[in-house]
């Protein structure tokens, strides 16, 4: 006799984390348009994982059609004229999501911190250069801060976004300490800057001995 399958052990397909994704934001909706998935991307994602362009997202569209994850229809706009393709989450599909968040391996985050590298080569750049570069990503965490702290507001008056709501406010604290971090790096950069300046020697002052 086969034994049945656990819920931790049923098949699923390896599919890229961002079809997860995707599928997940198909599951707090009843239907969504690939404008809709790109503009809730762009309210939450962006903030801690993905900010899609359109050619992804209905990529990703395609792909969980074909696994059976996803359904979609054409509803004709006010015009009678356009069509508007409309996605919706299937039951094998909100099945699957649920056994992805419940059982997939913690992997570690992957950091591509392109400032942080260009800091880590700071003996090839020029002091002000530098200091500049490090100044902009401290503006760009603040702004990002911001922008979390007003969608995170805008998440707690919908209870069915708590749980957005609650990673948004994660990403709140995160911008906050990015911003800090940058600033320390750029104290310790400047100080870096004091201690390898050439030192001015007093020869060559007055006329040179013929």
């Amino acid at each position: 006799m086969t034994e049945a399958k656990s819920p931790a052990s049923a098949e699923v397909p390896d599919l890229p984390t961002t079809s997860w994704a995707v599928l997940g934001m198909l599951s707090h909706a009843d239907e969504l348009s690939g404008y809709d998935l790109k503009k809730w991307a762009d309210w939450s994602l962006q903030f801690f994982y993905w900010s899609p362009s359109f050619s992804q997202i209905y990529a990703e569209l395609k792909r969980l059609e074909k696994h059976g994850y996803a359904t979609s229809r054409t509803v004709l706009q006010d015009d009678g004229v356009r069509g508007k393709r409309m996605y919706a989450i299937t039951a094998s599909g909100r099945t699957a999501a649920a056994q992805w968040v419940n059982h997939a391996p913690v992997e570690a985050p992957v950091l591509k911190h392109s400032v942080m590298l260009r800091a880590w080569l700071g003996h090839l750049a020029e002091p002000d250069r530098l200091r500049e570069i490090l100044s902009e990503h401290i503006g760009y965490a603040e702004r990002m801060r911001k922008l979390a702290e007003v969608d995170a507001e805008g998440a707690d008056e919908n209870p069915d976004w708590a749980y957005p709501g609650a990673v948004l406010r994660w990403c709140i604290r995160h911008y906050e300490a990015e911003r800090d971090f940058a600033e320390a790096l750029l104290a310790d950069v400047d100080k870096l800057a004091t201690k390898t300046a050439p030192k001015k020697s007093a020869k060559g002052k007055g006329r040179r001995a013929s």
